[in-house]
Protein backbone atom coordinates (compact mmCIF):
# COMPACT_ATOMS: atom_id res chain seq x y z
CA UNK A 1 0.00 0.00 0.00
CA UNK A 2 1.31 3.46 -0.95
CA UNK A 3 0.16 6.83 0.32
CA UNK A 4 0.56 10.20 -1.35
CA UNK A 5 0.24 12.88 1.33
CA UNK A 6 -0.22 16.55 0.48
CA UNK A 7 0.22 19.04 3.32
CA UNK A 8 -0.07 22.83 3.25
CA UNK A 9 3.13 24.11 4.87
CA UNK A 10 1.52 27.36 5.96
CA UNK A 11 -1.70 26.11 7.60
CA UNK A 12 -0.42 22.56 8.35
CA UNK A 13 -3.68 21.24 6.94
CA UNK A 14 -3.53 17.88 5.20
CA UNK A 15 -5.18 18.62 1.88
CA UNK A 16 -5.24 15.08 0.52
CA UNK A 17 -4.06 11.54 1.13
CA UNK A 18 -4.26 9.25 -1.87
CA UNK A 19 -4.18 5.54 -1.00
CA UNK A 20 -3.29 3.06 -3.73
CA UNK A 21 -1.25 -0.04 -4.48
CA UNK A 22 1.15 2.18 -6.44
CA UNK A 23 1.44 5.95 -6.91
CA UNK A 24 2.25 7.10 -10.42
CA UNK A 25 2.57 10.47 -12.11
CA UNK A 26 -1.09 10.25 -13.21
CA UNK A 27 -2.13 9.89 -9.55
CA UNK A 28 -0.10 12.96 -8.61
CA UNK A 29 -1.69 14.91 -11.45
CA UNK A 30 -5.20 13.80 -10.43
CA UNK A 31 -4.66 14.83 -6.79
CA UNK A 32 -3.07 18.16 -7.68
CA UNK A 33 -5.75 18.93 -10.26
CA UNK A 34 -8.50 18.41 -7.67
CA UNK A 35 -6.64 20.60 -5.17
CA UNK A 36 -5.85 23.34 -7.67
CA UNK A 37 -9.54 23.51 -8.63
CA UNK A 38 -10.66 23.76 -4.99
CA UNK A 39 -7.82 26.12 -4.03
CA UNK A 40 -5.71 28.17 -6.36
CA UNK A 41 -2.37 26.76 -7.53
CA UNK A 42 0.48 27.56 -5.12
CA UNK A 43 3.61 29.49 -6.04
CA UNK A 44 5.82 26.53 -5.10
CA UNK A 45 5.38 22.80 -4.65
CA UNK A 46 7.93 21.07 -2.41
CA UNK A 47 8.42 17.33 -2.82
CA UNK A 48 10.95 14.56 -2.72
CA UNK A 49 12.65 13.28 -5.85
CA UNK A 50 10.37 10.28 -6.35
CA UNK A 51 9.69 9.28 -9.95
CA UNK A 52 6.01 10.23 -9.60
CA UNK A 53 7.05 13.87 -8.95
CA UNK A 54 9.99 14.14 -11.33
CA UNK A 55 8.07 12.70 -14.28
CA UNK A 56 8.15 14.93 -17.35
CA UNK A 57 4.33 15.05 -17.52
CA UNK A 58 4.09 16.43 -13.98
CA UNK A 59 6.92 18.93 -14.47
CA UNK A 60 5.48 20.22 -17.77
CA UNK A 61 2.00 20.54 -16.26
CA UNK A 62 3.28 22.47 -13.24
CA UNK A 63 5.39 24.67 -15.50
CA UNK A 64 2.35 25.53 -17.67
CA UNK A 65 0.50 26.58 -14.49
CA UNK A 66 3.44 28.67 -13.28
CA UNK A 67 4.04 26.50 -10.19
CA UNK A 68 7.72 26.28 -9.32
CA UNK A 69 9.07 22.99 -8.00
CA UNK A 70 11.27 22.71 -4.93
CA UNK A 71 12.77 19.24 -4.83
CA UNK A 72 14.49 18.30 -1.59
CA UNK A 73 17.99 16.88 -1.76
CA UNK A 74 18.03 13.06 -1.72
CA UNK A 75 18.56 11.80 1.84
CA UNK A 76 17.59 15.18 3.36
CA UNK A 77 14.09 14.73 4.82
CA UNK A 78 14.58 17.79 7.09
CA UNK A 79 14.19 19.95 3.98
CA UNK A 80 10.54 18.85 3.91
CA UNK A 81 10.02 19.00 7.66
CA UNK A 82 6.29 19.68 7.81
CA UNK A 83 5.43 16.77 5.55
CA UNK A 84 7.90 14.44 7.27
CA UNK A 85 6.44 15.38 10.66
CA UNK A 86 2.94 14.78 9.31
CA UNK A 87 3.95 11.40 7.87
CA UNK A 88 5.41 10.41 11.25
CA UNK A 89 2.16 11.27 13.01
CA UNK A 90 0.15 9.38 10.39
CA UNK A 91 2.43 6.40 10.88
CA UNK A 92 2.29 6.48 14.71
CA UNK A 93 -1.38 7.35 15.15
CA UNK A 94 -2.93 5.21 12.43
CA UNK A 95 -0.78 3.00 10.25
CA UNK A 96 1.08 1.21 13.06
CA UNK A 97 -2.18 0.64 14.96
CA UNK A 98 -4.40 -0.75 12.22
CA UNK A 99 -4.56 -3.89 10.15
CA UNK A 100 -6.12 -3.16 6.79
CA UNK A 101 -7.90 -6.09 5.20
CA UNK A 102 -8.54 -4.31 1.91
CA UNK A 103 -7.52 -1.21 0.03
CA UNK A 104 -11.08 0.13 0.36
CA UNK A 105 -10.91 -0.20 4.15
CA UNK A 106 -7.57 1.59 4.20
CA UNK A 107 -9.00 4.47 2.13
CA UNK A 108 -11.93 4.91 4.53
CA UNK A 109 -9.82 4.78 7.70
CA UNK A 110 -7.13 7.07 6.30
CA UNK A 111 -9.74 9.63 5.26
CA UNK A 112 -11.37 9.48 8.71
CA UNK A 113 -7.99 10.08 10.32
CA UNK A 114 -7.22 12.95 7.91
CA UNK A 115 -10.48 14.69 8.79
CA UNK A 116 -9.85 14.26 12.51
CA UNK A 117 -6.29 15.55 12.05
CA UNK A 118 -7.55 18.66 10.29
CA UNK A 119 -10.60 19.51 12.37
CA UNK A 120 -10.22 18.07 15.88
CA UNK A 121 -6.64 17.18 16.75
CA UNK A 122 -4.71 20.09 18.33
CA UNK A 123 -1.37 21.06 16.77
CA UNK A 124 1.44 22.74 18.69
CA UNK A 125 2.45 24.68 15.57
CA UNK A 126 -1.06 26.16 15.37
CA UNK A 127 -1.30 27.26 19.01
CA UNK A 128 -2.77 23.88 20.01
CA UNK A 129 -5.71 24.30 17.65
CA UNK A 130 -6.57 22.17 14.61
CA UNK A 131 -5.44 23.56 11.24
CA UNK A 132 -9.00 23.77 9.89
CA UNK A 133 -11.09 24.65 12.97
CA UNK A 134 -13.72 26.47 10.91
CA UNK A 135 -14.96 23.05 9.89
CA UNK A 136 -16.09 22.37 13.47
CA UNK A 137 -16.69 25.90 14.77
CA UNK A 138 -20.42 26.65 14.96
CA UNK A 139 -21.60 29.76 13.16
CA UNK A 140 -22.71 32.87 15.11
CA UNK A 141 -26.23 32.23 13.77
CA UNK A 142 -26.24 28.77 15.36
CA UNK A 143 -24.88 30.06 18.69
CA UNK A 144 -27.50 32.82 18.84
CA UNK A 145 -30.31 30.40 18.02
CA UNK A 146 -29.00 27.87 20.54
CA UNK A 147 -28.88 30.59 23.22
CA UNK A 148 -32.55 31.37 22.51
CA UNK A 149 -31.90 35.05 21.82
CA UNK A 150 -34.62 36.98 20.00
CA UNK A 151 -33.55 38.37 16.62
CA UNK A 152 -33.05 41.91 17.96
CA UNK A 153 -30.47 40.74 20.54
CA UNK A 154 -28.54 38.38 18.31
CA UNK A 155 -24.96 39.33 17.58
CA UNK A 156 -22.87 38.62 14.55
CA UNK A 157 -19.58 38.13 16.40
CA UNK A 158 -17.50 35.09 15.69
CA UNK A 159 -17.42 32.37 18.30
CA UNK A 160 -14.07 31.47 19.79
CA UNK A 161 -13.98 27.94 21.05
CA UNK A 162 -11.27 26.65 23.39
Amino acid sequence: MRLLTIVDEYSRECLDIRVARAIRADDVLASLTDLFVRHEPPDHLRSDNGPEFTAQAVRRWLDRLGVKTLFIEPGSPWENGYCESFNGKLQDELLKREIFFSLAEAKVLVEQWRREYNTIRPHSGCGYRPPAPEAIRPSPWFLNRAAGLPPAQRTETKAVLP
